[in-house]
């Protein structure tokens, strides 16, 4: 059977399994910040990964000035990319945090009709 799993990977470069609402804002307001670099010494990230242990993978990374960027995967190893990765700029924060939720709760089709800058 397809398990689902969500993870998040903090801007300290740290990985947060199945994380709560309040560690993805956590992670959001280290970025909305600019207190934490990433490891390589580069501004600050977060990105959250939803997929299946046997397929799918999509991801919405957040970094500084609230740029945002959603991939989609045929796999979590990014193997094939399955569309040209989306992106918008300047997303405040609490929209960002939003576009989080939307996809811990699996609403993939939401985030794909958001208002991104290069879409389909």
């Amino acid at each position: 059977m397809t398990q689902a799993w969500l993870e998040l990977t903090r801007p300290d470069g740290r990985d947060v399994r199945a994380p709560s609402e309040a560690q993805m804002a956590a992670a959001l307001a280290d970025v909305y910040s600019g207190k934490v670099a990433s490891p390589d010494g580069g501004p600050g990230s977060a990105v959250l990964r939803f997929g299946y242990d046997d397929g799918l993978m999509y991801e919405v990374e957040v970094s500084g000035g609230g740029n945002v960027r959603f991939a989609e995967w045929s796999d979590r190893d990014c193997e094939i990319a399955l569309a040209t990765p989306r992106t918008m700029q300047a997303l405040k924060q609490a929209d960002a945090l939003q576009l989080w939720r939307l996809l811990a709760q699996r609403q993939v089709a939401k985030i794909r009709s958001q208002p991104w800058l290069n879409n389909d």
